[in-house]
């Protein structure tokens, strides 16, 4: 079979990729775009792809496809009703970065309530040399202890974030989703769960019900006294919304990996906000870790493995 990786450069030059044996030919690409996607996977068996756009249109003039290996967990850049109609498997990757992404998303909560940056940034000025007594308190120090983390999301990630909360001190409850009748077990009511929340933090799929889930109404909701972090996706938070809520100091602060466009461009609404101590914004790199990514390419070349033999039995 041929396989060819459409955005092998989202990953480092380093990182291996274990490919199946039974991969006989393989096509590495830095990078695709939508003028040069179709000629380089025409005669693919399978196609590796990160984050190149899949379209029906595409997809329907690759008669030897039979597997698109999302080299990710969302797959929300494969037109998968036009994989189905089409008879092309597609698989993602799924718990890979239980590590990482948590990890990330704790650095922020820390970095906001404990304004780490500003205090360094302060000492390079001399403010630290300059001070009448051993230290100086310039900027607020908050403890993560006692405080309440509301979860968006019980998936691995949702749940390897509660667990590291709890080794904190802080009380996790999870919100259901935002409009339901009805609560489940384990969950407080949306509204209910927002109003308690001192972190809130998103670690659910994009879908057209999870779009916008926090918006302008459920910032209203909000302790003044709040933070956001979002490592999931831009489109969960509405960007407008969220910077209105920082501006105005409705919230307090918040912590975003994601962005409804990536690679963000300078007119982009949150390079408004990029510049202010209580908004940390990273470029996508939650997910990152060299030991994440080695982990992907590991579950997404066995996953290419086991289709592969599957198909030849």
């Amino acid at each position: 079979m041929k396989a060819v990786f459409l955005d092998r450069g989202s990953f480092p030059e380093d990182i291996k990729i274990p490919m199946p044996e039974s991969v006989k030919e393989t096509q590495f690409f830095h990078n695709c775009n939508h003028e040069n996607v179709l000629e380089r996977i025409q005669d693919a068996d399978i196609v590796m792809s990160n984050k190149v756009i899949l379209s029906r249109q595409t997809l329907a003039q690759c008669p030897n496809l039979k597997l698109v290996q999302v080299m990710a967990t969302g797959t929300n850049n494969v037109d998968l009703q036009a994989c189905q109609d089409l008879g092309i498997a597609v698989q993602n990757v799924a718990g890979y970065s239980t590590v990482s992404v948590p990890e990330h998303t704790f650095a922020m909560m820390l970095e906001l309530r404990r304004n780490l940056t500003r205090y360094r940034e302060a000492i390079k000025q001399g403010r630290w040399a300059e001070c009448e007594f051993f230290g100086f308190l310039d900027f607020p120090l908050n403890d993560l202890a006692n405080s309440t983390l509301c979860l968006l999301g019980k998936g691995s990630l949702g749940n390897r974030v509660a667990e590291i909360a709890r080794a904190f001190g802080m009380k996790v409850i999870f919100a259901e989703h935002r409009g339901a009748e009805t609560v489940r077990d384990g969950y407080m009511d949306f509204n209910e769960a927002i109003k308690a929340a001192d972190v809130v933090s998103l670690h659910c799929p994009l879908t057209d019900s999870t779009r916008n889930v926090i918006d302008k109404d459920v910032f209203a909701l909000m302790k003044p006294t709040a933070i956001v972090i979002n490592t999931g996706r831009g489109g969960l938070v509405n960007e407008e919304d969220l910077v209105e809520a920082i501006k105005t100091e409705r919230i307090a602060g918040a912590g975003f990996d994601v962005a409804t466009v990536e690679p963000m461009p300078m007119n982009h609404v949150l390079q408004s906000i990029a510049h202010l101590p209580n908004f940390i914004l990273t470029p996508h790199v939650a997910w990152a870790s060299e030991y994440s990514m080695a982990r992907l390419l590991q579950i997404a070349c066995d996953n290419m493995a086991s289709f592969i033999e599957q198909q030849t039995q």
